[in-house]
């Protein structure tokens, strides 16, 4: 049998702050970007085609938006083949995504060296209330911004909002 605290501290890294997630339960994330001055449209794009690809692979993303300067997703970690059934660790899922995006924008850009702060903000969603209350976050972020009126104007969000999708004003 599996050494269980062995396997539990597999999905626990410490830099700053403890980084813990439960099997089978939706992550909140944000991420920033370094250096605060906006992302031009062509980075969000390549930014949200990253966030999106290990979508039915590694995680079951529910919604994602990527603003001028951070980006927020709410995702399941998926499970992994033959580890036991553990789900693919955050840290993990998080460093690819912010790698492969950042060596993207830096191609992009013409530059060079980190795009993405060192840390995240992950929150565990304890239940479907609080797991509505993240998803309508994450589509009213651009309308609180200013960005756009409407959630469904907003380019960079995942999965696109319909137009006959009720708009919560903040």
């Amino acid at each position: 049998m599996a050494d269980l605290p062995a396997l539990s501290r597999k999905y626990e890294y410490r830099r700053r702050m403890p980084h813990y997630q439960k099997p089978g339960r939706p992550i909140f994330v944000t991420f920033c970007k370094l250096i605060r001055d906006p992302f031009p449209d062509a980075a969000r794009d390549l930014i949200l085609a990253h966030c999106v690809h290990d979508h039915g692979k590694r995680i079951a993303l529910q919604a994602a938006v990527v603003m001028p300067d951070h980006v927020h997703l709410l995702l399941t970690p998926l499970p992994q083949t033959g580890d036991q059934g553990w789900p693919h660790a955050l840290p993990a899922i998080l460093k690819l995504i912010k790698g492969v995006s950042a060596r993207s924008v830096n191609k992009l850009l013409g530059t060079t060296g980190s795009v993405w702060q060192e840390e995240s903000f992950e929150h565990t969603v304890r239940n479907d209330g609080s797991f509505q209350a993240k998803l309508e976050y994450i589509r009213q972020n651009p309308v609180r911004r200013g960005l756009v009126a409407k959630p469904e104007d907003y380019p960079w969000l995942w999965p696109e909002c319909r137009a006959d999708t009720p708009v919560r004003r903040p």
